[in-house]
């Protein structure tokens, strides 16, 4: 690839494995990597480990701190992979305004293959109970946001080539 390096948010439910696919794609990439649970602020994690949905509202300022995260990528010149839910058009809306380079990859999957995965993750804060509002909240990316959408169901690894063949057609 020449000229910039890609900007890519990894979007999916919770359990779809943005964490994984993302970390393996950002290596492949050789930008820098952030998952998207690592800006949110002490009391969403401590809402949604009660098992309580976030509002909109704790929302808001949690996908501005992504959106600053690709900001200063993208003004380093290096490109970057980071993760989010992003489950509703407005949220993926509000993260490109103004970022036209960066990229949606939508990481889909069967709900009962993403519930067993995600009933399989010890001590991570989001219960596999909240797993039925994250699919009722999940509104897929329509192809006017020229998403490239992938299946879970592969090995990491596989998505992540199918990822890269797809990022490079786009770059």
């Amino acid at each position: 690839m020449s000229g910039t390096r890609p900007l890519v948010l990894v979007m999916g439910v919770s359990g779809a494995g943005k964490s994984t696919v993302g970390s393996l794609l950002a290596r492949r990439l050789a930008v820098p990597f952030a998952d998207a649970d690592a800006f949110h602020p002490p009391a969403n994690i401590a809402k949604m480990s009660r098992g309580e949905p976030l509002t909109d509202d704790d929302r808001w300022p949690w996908l501005d701190a992504i959106g600053a995260w690709v900001d200063a990528r993208a003004a380093a010149g290096e490109g970057g992979v980071v993760t989010c839910s992003a489950l509703k058009r407005v949220y993926r809306d509000r993260l490109r305004q103004g970022r036209p380079a960066l990229r949606l990859l939508h990481l889909a999957g069967d709900p009962a293959l993403i519930g067993a995965r995600q009933a399989a993750r010890p001590g991570h804060f989001m219960p596999a109970s909240l797993m039925e509002s994250q699919f009722a909240t999940l509104e897929a990316p329509g192809a006017e946001e020229g998403a490239i959408v992938l299946s879970v169901e592969p090995p990491p690894e596989v998505v992540v080539e199918e990822a890269l063949k797809a990022i490079n057609m786009q770059h």
